[in-house]
């Protein structure tokens, strides 16, 4: 297994904002991942993480410029692992076509689909990526874990933490794709990576899956703009929301905020409320 490589470092809110790379052999190229490490941290005295999973056409970069997520990170003592969206430079054809399908677009799913079958991106957040991060950065507890995203991200946590029953210690997610076997977004990333059974869809749809869960008490919290632009045609927050009610072990707080879009504007303003949540879980 191929140990990181430390591309770039920046201090910030006193600790510091690592870019890595590494060779996955669950992807087959090489992998970007950027790392916050809190002020507190040390070989000797691990912090928890949380994962940030971003969404289409995003890299390991858009959380960490964009967010403000540092700063909440380092007051509570959290560090922050945001990996890159999807494989990239494996010249499928086709893969650098369209903003929503192939490279930026990975779905945190495990393609079975030819040309596809190297994106098994569920596979590497899972499993490769913590593997990795054991390995290369012992300033992290692999034990205390949470997962964020957002957009096909939030789609990304939210399955990834239903199909992975106690793997994480709690689950968050900004404009969520809540529904993806049955919107546009998720009907071609699922067709093109999964085939035509639909069957093989649920498994990765956060509103078919959570009607199954049969894990251990999960809290969720969502946060949703009500001035989203994709939130009728894509994401079905409500689907989800209905869904979950029925599961005695899911906790859901799933709230619209008045007025905000799909952007990182919004989520910077509600970035420190998803850090405060994954704290009081994590610490």
């Amino acid at each position: 297994m191929a140990a990181l490589s430390l591309m770039k470092s920046n201090k910030c809110f006193g600790g510091f904002v690592n870019k890595y790379t590494h060779q996955s052999s669950v992807l087959s190229c090489s992998m970007s991942l950027s790392v916050y490490l809190p002020p507190n941290c040390s070989k000797d005295a691990s912090v928890p993480y949380v994962i940030y999973l971003s969404g289409l056409t995003c890299t390991d970069d858009n959380v960490m410029f964009k967010s403000g997520v540092q700063q909440y990170a380092a007051e509570h003592g959290i560090a922050v692992v945001a990996p890159d969206t999807s494989p990239r430079g494996l010249d499928i054809p086709g893969e650098n076509d369209s903003y929503d399908f192939g490279t930026g677009a990975g779905f945190y799913l495990n393609a079975t689909k030819s040309p596809w079958e190297k994106y098994r991106m569920e596979d590497y957040v899972v499993k490769e990526l913590p593997s990795v991060l054991a390995q290369s950065l012992p300033e992290l507890d692999t034990t205390r874990v949470s997962i964020c995203g957002h957009s096909m991200g939030g789609h990304g946590a939210l399955v990834l933490a239903l199909r992975n029953p106690g793997m994480y210690k709690s689950v968050s997610a900004f404009s969520p794709i809540c529904n993806p076997s049955k919107v546009p977004w998720g009907i071609k990333a699922f067709e093109g990576y999964l085939g035509s059974d639909e069957r093989v869809w649920n498994q990765y749809d956060a509103s078919e899956l959570v009607g199954t869960y049969s894990g251990g008490p999960l809290d969720i919290l969502i946060d949703t703009g009500t001035s989203d632009e994709f939130l009728e045609e894509q994401l079905h927050p409500h689907v989800f929301e209905n869904a979950a009610k029925a599961v005695p072990n899911i906790h859901l707080e799933s709230t619209m905020r008045q007025g905000y879009d799909h952007s990182y504007y919004f989520i910077a303003s509600f970035i420190k409320n998803h850090i405060e949540f994954h704290a009081k879980h994590l610490l």
